[in-house]
């Protein structure tokens, strides 16, 4: 069995800026923002990365999106060009920082697989990717002003969304 390289979603593969706004105001529009996914354009840098370990690894997906997401981000996806592989998808109802749901979601996918690598956006994610011995790509190609990235940021860590 080949090994997996894993790849988040949000601000690696896709660009989620476009949605952001549904998260600054209170209450926090949860159901617009991941109805807006769909729209999400791909982030060139990322999906180039995928399809190239794609040529030595089967690819996976682990994202802090919710399940209820599933559909439209497997449609994303083939959209993209992207080979199906396992997508771990939060829980309904985890609300947990995406550093400790994320590496749950990535630890039951080695379960059974060696992972090659993990590629995130998330700085806390990486951290806690390498902490358990995972090697790392961190994504740093989504340009974000700084308001929209400590959007993101909030979204991730401190309320468990995305």
């Amino acid at each position: 069995m080949r090994s997996i390289a894993v790849f988040d979603l949000d601000g690696t593969l896709s660009d989620a800026r476009h949605r952001l706004h549904h998260l600054r105001g209170r209450p926090k529009d949860w159901d617009a923002f991941f109805g807006a996914a769909p729209q999400d354009p791909p982030l060139a840098a990322g999906i180039e990365l995928a399809r190239r370990w794609a040529q030595s690894c089967d690819l996976g997906y682990v994202t802090g999106r919710p399940e209820r997401t599933r559909r439209a981000t497997e449609r994303w996806l083939a959209a993209q060009g992207l080979p199906t592989g396992p997508l771990r998808m939060r829980a309904r109802a985890d609300f947990r920082p995406s550093k400790v749901a994320k590496l749950e979601l990535l630890r039951a996918l080695a379960a059974d697989r060696a992972v090659a690598v993990v590629v995130d956006d998330d700085p806390e994610v990486c951290a806690a990717y390498r902490a358990a011995g995972f090697p790392v790509v961190e994504a740093d190609w989504m340009p974000a002003p700084t308001s929209a990235e400590a959007t993101l940021r909030r979204a991730q860590q401190e309320e468990g969304r995305t």
